[in-house]
């Protein structure tokens, strides 16, 4: 489920490094948008919307829609289809408006 080839995502492929999701301990390569890693890892639902609750993942892709938000080292509304990943990051799924600790 990696992306490999796109003609606009496009980024540098690290070494793999290791990253929880929900608890759940996954693997991706260092630098892809965290989006792409849980991606390749077969996630694809990483938040549900404030209003209906409906299901959001990856959508645009560059930063514009809020359909890929979650919380990120307990930082909520971190948009993960620009943010790169990095070894042992802290990803969970994001609610709503996400709740600041």
């Amino acid at each position: 489920m990696r992306i490999e080839q796109h003609p606009i995502l496009t980024f540098p492929a690290g070494k793999m490094v290791k990253f929880t999701f929900d608890g759940k301990e996954l693997y991706g390569k260092e630098g892809e948008p965290i989006v792409a890693a849980l991606h390749a890892n077969g996630i694809k639902v990483i938040g549900h919307s404030h209003n209906k609750h409906r299901p959001r993942g990856l959508y645009c892709a560059i930063g514009n829609c809020s359909s890929c938000l979650a919380t990120v080292n307990g930082e909520p509304n971190v948009r993960t289809c620009i943010t790169p990943l990095c070894e042992g990051m802290v990803v969970t799924m994001q609610n709503g408006k996400g709740v600041i600790k």
